[in-house]
C-alpha cells in the first residue's frame, strides 16, 4: 500500500535512458512518433493504478485533512494530463513539446535550471527544437504529412540547424540573383574565415554581374587568366546576343574552354569546386558554367616499387586519379572500356573510377560491386587499402580477397580476362577483383617469359610459401614431440649446439622470429638504400652475437633464415602477410601437440580458405570447385593454348583468342612472298 502511495503522490523524473536526443536529425520524426506513444502508454497504466488505488484506500485519503486536498490536486491535475494525452494518442507528440511537458512537470525549484539547460541544448545541438508556436504548428504539421504518407521534407529551420554543412546544399538550386549566390556561396566555403576560396567578380562586356568560384592551388590560374576572365570581360564578348540569360550564347560562342558543363544545383557545383574545377555564374540566369581547370602539383610516373619485374613495364601509378586513366588507356586501346566515376565519400568528396569492358565483363559482377561501394556511409578514405576493407566479402579472414596493384599493365590483364578494377583518388594503388588463391602467386612478368620460365618460377614461389608456412611449425613439433624422426647425427648435433642456451625451446623460437620481424620492419620503414642495408647487416650481426652470446642455438638460425627467404618470394604483399600471421599460429600449434597440432592447424586454415568468396567467386576455383580453366593456374601450359578466358567469370565473350591464334603455322606462303625467301 505504502509503495502504491508513493507511486502515487512522488514524481520521478525521467531518467537519461528513458528519454535522449535524437542523435541523427534524420531519427528525430521516428524518434517523436515512438516517444509519443510510448509516453501515452506509460501514462494510461499510471492512471489506471492510480484510480484503483484510490477506490482501495478512499478512507485513508479522508482522514489526512489539508494534505488530502494537495493530494487531490494533484491527482486532478493527473487525470487532467491523462485525459489531454488519451486524446493524443493519435497525433504524436512532437519531441519539442515532450521536452518541454517534462521540464514543466519537474521540480518547482529547479524549474528555472531546467528551461536554461533545454535553452542552451536547443542552441547548440537542437537549435530545430524552439520555443516559438509558430514553429511548433509547422513540426506538427510536417509531422501528419509523413503519418499520411506525404512529402518527407522537413521544414527549413530543422534542417539548417541539424545537417552539416555538406548536406546544407542538397536542395539549394542556383540563384538568378548573384548577390545571393555569393552569399550561399560564402555559407558554404566559411568565406572569409576560409581564405584560400576565391571568389573573383567581375562584369560581362562591362554590363552583366557574374564571379567565377575556384580554390587556390587547385587549378591552373592560366586558364583562368588567359581564356575565362578576358574573354567575358571583352566588350564585344556580347556582340550578336539577344535576350536575358546569356549563359548559352557565352558557352556556345565566347569561352574556348575544352569542357563546361552547365549545373543549378549546389549539391552538384561544390564538390566540382573542391575538385580543382571553376564555376562562373551569371545575374539573371539560374544556371551555372562549370569549367574544367584542374591543374594542381602531381608525382612523376615512376617506377613501381613494390612489383619489380626483369622483363616487362617500368611504369606505375600515381597519386593523380586521372593519370592512372590515361596509364590503363594507353594500354587498352579499346572502345568498349568503360569508366564510371563514383563518390566513396559523402563528406569528402573521395572520387573513385570503376573500369570494366562493356562486351567482356559480367554484368552481375558489376552490379554487385556497384551496390557495395554505392551504399558506403564513411566522412573519409584514405585510400585503396580503406576501400578494400569496406567492400570485401569477410573482413576477419586472413587471406586477401581483392588484388591491390600498382602497375597499369597487370590492371590491363585484369580487364581483359574479365575482371573489374577500382581505382581510387590520392593512391597508387588499384584494385582487381574477383579473384582466387593462384590469382596472388602470378605476376605481370609470367607472360612475358616463355612457358616453362613461367611455370618454375611459380613453382619455386608455391615452395616458398609452403616454407614459410609450416616449417617453423613443422620444426617445433619435431624438436618437442618427434625427435625419433630427426636422424640421430642431426639430433646429436642439435642436442649439443643447444647446452649452453638458458631458454625453452618454444621461447627461444618465438624469440628469434620477432627478432627477425623487427630487422624486416625496420628494413621498410627506414627510406632509401639504408633499410636494405639495415636488414642485411641487422640479420648477419644479430645472428653471429645471438649464437656467441649463447642465447639462441646454429640449427634454429637456419630455419628462421628458410623462413625468410620463403616470405619473400610472395608476390602478393597482403597474402605474406597472411603467411607471416599464420605461421606463428602453427608454432602455437605445434608446441602444443606436435604433428598432430599442426595438421589440425592446417585443416583448419584449408576449411577457412575453401569457404572464402571474393564476390561470389569460390577462393579455390577452378580446383574446389572444379571449373574449366584457361591453363594459368600454378602450371601455365604454351601461350597459344591459352585461348579460353576464366570460367568462374562467367564472362559474356569467353574466347580470349581465335581458333587459330598462330595462323602462320597453318597458311602457306604465296606469290611474291615464296620468291623472296632467297633474299
Amino acid at each position: 500500500m505504502l509503495k502504491g502511495l508513493k507511486n502515487l503522490f512522488v514524481y520521478k523524473k525521467p531518467s537519461e535512458n528513458g528519454f535522449r536526443f535524437p542523435e541523427d536529425p534524420q531519427e528525430s520524426d521516428r524518434w517523436s512518433s515512438y516517444r509519443g506513444k510510448t509516453r501515452n502508454l506509460q501514462d494510461n497504466n499510471e492512471s489506471d493504478n492510480s484510480r484503483n488505488h484510490r477506490n482501495d484506500n478512499q478512507d485513508q485519503y479522508n482522514e489526512k485533512g489539508q494534505n488530502n486536498k494537495k493530494d487531490k490536486k494533484h491527482e486532478a491535475k493527473h487525470d487532467k494530463r491523462d485525459k489531454t494525452e488519451q486524446a493524443r494518442i493519435i497525433k504524436p507528440i512532437p519531441v519539442k513539446k515532450l521536452v518541454k511537458t517534462v521540464n514543466d512537470e519537474g521540480k518547482k525549484k529547479d524549474s528555472t535550471e531546467k528551461s536554461q539547460e533545454s535553452n542552451n541544448e536547443e542552441d547548440t545541438g537542437h537549435k530545430g527544437l524552439t520555443k516559438n508556436k509558430d514553429n511548433d504548428t509547422e513540426s506538427n504539421e510536417n509531422q501528419k504529412k509523413e503519418n499520411s504518407g506525404g512529402s518527407n521534407k522537413k521544414d527549413k529551420k530543422g534542417n539548417s540547424q541539424n545537417d552539416s554543412p555538406e548536406q546544407k546544399e542538397n536542395d539549394i538550386k542556383v540563384s538568378s540573383s548573384i548577390d545571393e549566390n555569393i552569399n550561399i556561396l560564402k555559407d558554404i566555403f566559411h568565406l572569409p574565415v576560409n581564405q584560400d576560396v576565391i571568389i573573383r567578380e567581375f562584369k560581362i562586356a562591362r554590363e552583366i554581374e557574374a564571379c567565377v568560384v575556384f580554390i587556390d592551388g587547385m587549378v591552373d590560374k592560366s586558364i583562368i587568366i588567359q581564356f575565362t576572365l578576358p574573354q567575358l570581360m571583352d566588350p564585344c564578348a556580347l556582340d550578336g546576343f539577344e535576350g536575358e540569360c546569356p549563359i548559352d550564347f557565352l558557352e556556345k560562342n565566347v569561352l574556348s574552354i575544352h569542357q563546361v558543363v552547365r549545373m543549378d544545383n549546389y549539391q552538384e557545383i561544390v564538390p566540382q569546386v573542391l575538385s580543382g574545377l571553376t564555376v562562373v555564374f551569371i545575374d539573371g540566369c539560374d544556371e551555372c558554367l562549370v569549367m574544367e581547370s584542374r591543374g594542381f602539383e602531381k608525382r612523376d610516373i615512376s617506377v613501381p616499387s613494390t612489383e619489380t619485374v626483369v622483363n616487362g613495364a617500368q611504369e606505375g601509378f600515381t597519386e593523380n586519379l586521372r593519370t592512372n586513366i590515361t596509364l590503363i588507356r594507353r594500354i587498352v586501346k579499346n572502345e568498349a572500356l568503360v569508366t564510371e566515376f563514383k563518390i566513396i565519400s559523402k563528406t569528402n568528396n573521395i572520387i573513385a573510377a570503376l573500369l570494366y569492358m562493356e562486351d567482356i565483363t559480367n554484368k552481375k559482377i558489376v552490379d554487385e560491386i556497384k551496390r557495395r561501394v554505392d551504399s558506403l556511409n564513411i566522412d573519409y578514405i584514405s585510400g585503396s587499402g580503406m576501400l578494400e576493407q569496406l567492400i570485401e566479402d569477410k573482413s576477419l579472414m586472413l587471406f586477401p580477397q581483392v588484388i591491390s596493384t600498382e602497375r597499369p599493365d597487370r590492371v590491363a590483364s585484369f580487364l581483359m580476362d574479365g575482371k573489374v578494377a577500382l581505382v581510387c583518388e590520392g593512391t597508387p594503388f588499384a584494385l582487381a577483383m574477383p579473384i582466387t588463391f593462384f590469382d596472388l602467386f602470378h605476376t605481370s612478368e609470367d607472360s612475358n617469359l616463355r612457358w616453362q620460365y613461367g611455370t618454375f618460377l611459380r613453382i619455386v614461389r608455391l615452395i616458398g610459401t609452403l616454407l614459410a608456412l609450416l616449417l617453423p611449425g613443422l620444426w617445433t613439433a619435431l624438436i618437442l614431440f618427434h625427435q625419433e624422426m630427426i636422424p640421430t647425427s642431426l639430433l646429436a648435433s642439435i642436442v649439443i649446439s643447444r647446452t649452453p642456451v638458458p631458454f625453452p625451446f618454444i621461447v627461444e623460437f618465438l624469440l628469434m622470429e620477432f627478432s627477425f620481424e623487427l630487422i624486416r620492419e625496420g628494413g621498410i620503414r627506414v627510406p632509401g638504400i639504408t633499410g636494405n642495408t639495415l636488414g642485411i647487416i641487422g640479420a648477419l650481426i644479430l645472428g653471429q652475437s645471438a649464437v656467441s652470446a649463447g642465447l639462441v642455438s646454429p640449427s634454429l638460425i637456419i630455419i628462421v633464415a628458410v623462413t625468410g627467404l620463403g616470405s619473400f618470394t610472395i608476390p602478393n604483399y597482403s597474402l605474406a602477410l597472411s603467411v607471416r600471421i599464420a605461421r606463428f599460429l602453427l608454432i602455437g600449434f605445434g608446441a602444443f601437440a606436435g604433428l598432430y597440432g599442426v595438421s589440425v592447424g592446417f585443416v583448419i586454415l584449408c576449411a577457412l580458405s575453401l569457404g572464402m568468396k571474393s564476390f561470389g567467386v569460390p577462393f579455390f576455383t577452378s580446383i574446389a570447385p572444379e571449373t574449366k580453366s584457361s591453363r594459368d593456374k600454378i602450371i601455365r601450359g604454351p601461350l597459344h593454348n591459352q585461348n579460353q578466358r576464366p570460367d568462374y567469370l562467367n564472362t559474356q565473350n569467353e574466347k580470349r583468342m581465335g581458333d587459330n591464334p598462330r595462323g602462320w603455322v597453318t597458311s602457306k606462303p604465296g606469290g611474291d612472298r615464296g620468291n623472296d625467301q632467297g633474299r
